[in-house]
């Protein structure tokens, strides 16, 4: 499906970003695995390679606009384009409203607002001068990570909440935006993943509602109509979809992936 196509994660030294990096390759396309953690993204670089697929690694940390600008300029010079960007890196920390701190909000925001403005705008720059993609009338795709709690606010993420919100805007905006360059940008909603990050979400979660882990994971299933944790691949799957010919007139559009756990 994506067979000649380049494409570029961010955040995919583990968990989300990992499974997307793997699942563009296994359809064939050539994938820039990045992540601030190099050695990460080395490890699933070398394990796509290892799989037959095509892989280069590249270290950046999405706060900072010279290492997306350094990427960029690495994909054009090996590559000549870059055909599918996934705006993926995101943190989150947790904490009562009332307690959140300066540096939750803007650590949050940081990563995962921010970080997603600049994966976007820097690539969408030297997007719009490249021609269309073979077989295509667009000249690329941008696909951003939000979450569930873009959709629906949840205690004691306020502002994890807000910076996801951030993102969806963001996303609408720039999908009208860049149509007229032929460029679409969407985003994925997912909901209870298990990953590392969740694993420190239910540490936080447990510790702060008075629960054992146990019983904050059997929430998260209770409140999932299709009675279980999400994993990295399901969303991975929808993004393939996204980067994928069967979704060149889609723009502009979140779609949920989270079980029924939230439904529009």
């Amino acid at each position: 499906m994506l067979k000649g196509r380049i494409a570029l994660v961010t955040g995919a030294g583990s968990g989300i970003g990992e499974a997307i990096a793997k699942r563009l390759a296994d359809e064939g396309a050539k994938v820039w695995v990045t992540d601030r953690d190099g050695g990460a993204a080395h490890r699933v670089a070398e394990a796509i390679r290892s799989g037959g697929g095509q892989a280069h690694c590249l270290k950046v940390d999405v706060t900072r606009r010279e290492d997306l600008e350094s990427a960029c300029d690495a994909v054009y010079a090996e590559d000549g384009r870059v055909d599918i960007v996934v705006a993926n890196a995101g943190v989150s920390t947790m904490r009562p409203f009332l307690d959140l701190t300066d540096e939750d909000w803007d650590f949050n925001f940081a990563v995962n607002a921010k970080g997603v403005f600049y994966t976007l705008q820097t690539f969408a720059r030297r997007m719009k001068d490249q021609p269309p993609m073979p077989s295509s009338e667009l000249r690329g795709k941008l696909i951003a990570t939000a979450s569930m709690a873009a959709r629906q606010a949840a205690p004691l993420l306020a502002h994890y909440s807000a910076s996801k919100f951030a993102v969806l805007g963001l996303v609408q905006a720039a999908a009208k935006e860049l149509a007229p360059h032929r460029i679409t940008v969407n985003a994925v909603n997912p909901g209870f993943v298990k990953t590392a990050m969740q694993d420190r979400e239910v540490a936080w979660e447990a510790e702060l509602r008075g629960l054992t882990p146990e019983e904050v994971i059997a929430d998260y299933i209770r409140q999932t109509p299709l009675g279980r944790l999400e994993r990295p691949e399901d969303v991975a799957g929808v993004v393939a979809f996204l980067a994928g010919p069967d979704a060149d007139f889609i723009t502009g559009e979140a779609i949920e992936v989270n079980g029924g756990a939230w439904i529009f």
